[in-house]
């Protein structure tokens, strides 16, 4: 029997609580494919900070370094704002995502039929919605050099500096373009090449790899402001899509919200194969939820798409990534809903009860027919 390393990182917040019914679901899925699944537990953010003074452990970096993937919950909260940038929570992981070199993110946003009614937007706008947005994670205005506040002439300046190299650019648009080729062979990128140069070298470096190596898949290219504008306009023109680390930032959460909740979607963080091992980790692309922590409320599905994402990515086990995707729009088929995505005639439940469904669906195999996967 195959074993495989996986590294639980709880977090803040709702973190734990989500981590734990998603471990639940990697449980079923090791005995329905005859793996083995050794899991380990560190500290990230938050409760890091407060347990060993510092927000990123040394301890956890070589913990991650040695997974074959890694589960991560949520970092931050209000506790720690005022503490100093260098140790606030999200420096934790922005660190390992650094040291892991976790370039491509992986943002799936699937409408569930079942949740149609859940958007702020028209149900024939978003029903049937299946975008997948790749953002670039490792460098951009985040990383880039000089950075910081001085003094100068007086006066405070505060400097953040957007900064690409074409390899950069190259390797995240191969895996823009091989998912494309994957999907509908269909891929937009997203920059700000009318009035910034590192994004004008971006928009040249995807151009030159789809004319070279992707003539197959049908490239697009647009503005950013224009992207904001037709995700809530008219969101099914698009399939795959990349782009940069800060406007895939703002574009994943606005495309989160399309689907009616962000407690409803996953993301996955690869690095690049090396030795035949490829770096990972997986999120739900929501916060740590302070104001609802330990109290049995939170909705665990983006946390349970996320290790969904995990089965599909890390262990090649696509039978059973598909059957949580299934599970998981049965349950919502069923009635069954959180207190973030609740509807008139639904049955609200908490974070236990859902895990419960979930679980009994993949068990039971009460799979329906027509929902898309969620990537």
């Amino acid at each position: 029997m195959t074993t495989k390393h996986i590294l639980l990182l709880p977090g803040d917040g709702i973190g734990p609580e989500v981590v734990a019914q998603a471990k639940r679901v990697l449980d079923w899925a090791a005995q329905s494919a005859a793996i083995s699944f050794v899991y380990d537990t560190a500290l990230i953010g938050g409760s890091a900070y407060d347990a060993v003074g510092t927000p990123y452990p040394t301890e956890t970096l070589e913990k991650a370094k040695k997974a074959d993937a890694i589960l991560l919950g949520a970092v931050g909260g209000p506790q720690w704002e005022a503490l100093d940038y260098a140790v606030r929570p999200e420096r934790g992981l922005l660190g390992i995502r650094k040291d892991l070199d976790l370039f491509a993110n992986l943002r799936p946003a699937m409408c569930f039929d079942a949740l149609a009614d859940a958007s702020t937007l028209k149900r024939e706008v978003i029903a049937g919605l299946d975008i997948l947005i790749i953002r670039e994670l490792t460098g951009d205005i985040y990383f880039g050099q000089p950075r910081g506040v001085s003094l100068e002439n007086g006066h405070r300046v505060g400097r953040n500096t957007m900064v690409y190299a074409d390899w950069e650019v190259q390797r995240i648009a191969r895996v823009a373009f091989d998912m494309a080729r994957a999907r509908n062979k269909k891929l937009c990128s997203i920059d700000k090449a009318n009035v910034l140069e590192a994004t004008e070298m971006w928009r040249e470096e995807v151009q030159k790899i789809g004319d070279a190596e992707y003539t197959d898949v049908a490239l697009s290219h647009m503005y950013v402001d224009n992207a904001a504008m037709q995700l809530v306009r008219a969101p099914k023109q698009f399939d795959v899509v990349v782009t940069g680390n800060i406007f895939g930032d703002i574009l994943s959460d606005c495309a989160a919200m399309l689907t009616g909740s962000l407690g409803m979607l996953p993301s996955a963080s690869l690095g690049a194969e090396k030795d035949g091992k490829r770096a990972a980790l997986y999120e739900p692309v929501h916060g740590s939820a302070p104001d609802i922590a330990g109290q049995g409320i939170a909705n665990p599905i983006a946390t349970i798409l996320s290790a969904g994402m995990m089965l599909r990515y890390s262990f090649n086990l696509t039978r059973e990534a598909d059957m949580v995707d299934q599970a998981i729009a049965q349950v919502l088929a069923d009635g069954l809903r959180t207190g973030d995505i609740m509807q008139d005639g639904a049955k609200k439940v908490g974070t236990v009860e859902m895990g419960d469904a979930i679980l009994e669906a993949l068990t039971a195999h009460r799979l329906p027919l027509t929902d898309k996967k969620a990537v």
